[in-house]
């Protein structure tokens, strides 16, 4: 009798134990479920505060693009007051640099540089000169803008080379 007793208390040792790893195997599942779900959460977190912040990078390119007649204006101003000292000038030209800085701050950065190598990603050239060797920017008709790094309107050019 001592036999089955002992034979029987070790067939509930191995139940316990097969028991116990059905368990231990169940919660590694879980936390592997768990680990896995936690994971997506965080990248959904990312990819939402991403694309919120792009959304509000669109729109506010979107109304400085409505500006870019005004900046426009300014400059056509500003060079048809170039040699004026009037109190006009002044005032036109400090209003002009006051938005100017105002966007700049913002993430606007304006395309004018004459004497840069022709980059058809941000000059569009309406003109050509003659030139030897390199395209280079000769007269920018237009300025260009970038809304942060990300051409809103490229410069319009004429291009020597």
């Amino acid at each position: 009798m001592v036999e089955n007793d002992t034979v029987s208390a070790l067939d509930d040792d191995t139940d316990v134990h097969d028991e116990l790893s059905d368990v231990e195997r169940e919660r590694n599942e879980y936390l592997d479920t768990l680990q896995r779900l936690q994971a997506e959460f965080e990248n959904y977190r990312k990819r939402v505060a991403k694309s919120s912040e792009d959304a509000a990078v669109r729109a506010a390119g979107n109304i400085v693009v409505t500006l870019l007649p005004v900046l426009d204006a300014f400059d056509l101003a500003q060079a048809h007051f170039e040699d004026s000292t009037s109190d006009e000038a002044a005032a036109l030209t400090q209003s002009r640099s006051l938005l100017l800085e105002t966007l700049r701050k913002d993430g606007l950065e304006r395309i004018d540089a004459v004497g840069v190598a022709f980059d058809p990603q941000v000059h569009d050239a309406v003109a050509h000169v003659q030139g030897d060797g390199e395209q280079i920017i000769d007269e920018v008709l237009r300025a260009g803008y970038l809304w942060k790094g990300a051409v809103l309107r490229p410069a319009m050019v004429r291009v020597k080379g």
